[in-house]
Order: C-alpha cells, then sequence, then structure tokens
C-alpha cells in the first residue's frame, strides 16, 4: 500500500530544553487526521510528539511549555485545531539572572 502524499504536515520548532531532548530545531510532523476538513487538535500533539520522542525527557518538558501557532502564541491549546501547514513551536521556560 503506498502512503498518500498529500497528507497534512506541520512543521515543529524546538527551543531551549526541547531541542536538546529530542537532538533538532525542528521537524516535520504528519497529521494524523482521518478526513479532508478535519482538524487534530493542538492538545492532542504532545503526546504525538513524546511518542516519536520516546524516552528523550520530552514528556516532562512539555508539561511546563508554552504553545505557539503560526507565530501566535496559544493561550488555551483546547481551541486550537490544527489542518497542515501551521509552524507551531515549543516554547520552554527560561531562567536568566
Amino acid at each position: 500500500m503506498m502512503a498518500d502524499a498529500r497528507r497534512p504536515e506541520i512543521t515543529v520548532l524546538y527551543f531551549a530544553a526541547a531541542s536538546t531532548a529530542v537532538g533538532s530545531r525542528s521537524e516535520r510532523v504528519p497529521l494524523p487526521i482521518a478526513a479532508p476538513g478535519e482538524s487534530f487538535p493542538l492538545s492532542a500533539l504532545g503526546p504525538l510528539l513524546v511518542a516519536r520522542h520516546p524516552e528523550t525527557g520530552l514528556d516532562k518538558i512539555l508539561e511546563s511549555a508554552q504553545w505557539s501557532v503560526d507565530a501566535e502564541m496559544v493561550e488555551n491549546v483546547e481551541d486550537v485545531g490544527l489542518k497542515g501547514g501551521e509552524e507551531v513551536a515549543v516554547i520552554c521556560p527560561v531562567s536568566g539572572g
């Protein structure tokens, strides 16, 4: 069976601890969308990324991270659906002195 080349994807940008954990600053992630016109909930992206990067500590990092979609900070991940083509950033808290 051939893979569907039209499967929607997003670009995930990793910063700080998230980048260190996954060993990359960005990656393309196919979205598991069942039908055209449906969206993938941003609230489900964390578990999807953790499944792609098991045993990296990403799960703990995401507990305190914030999200941005297309350079806009997300207040409530439950309100955002991804359809493909978006740039999603994992923003980790940083400490300074």
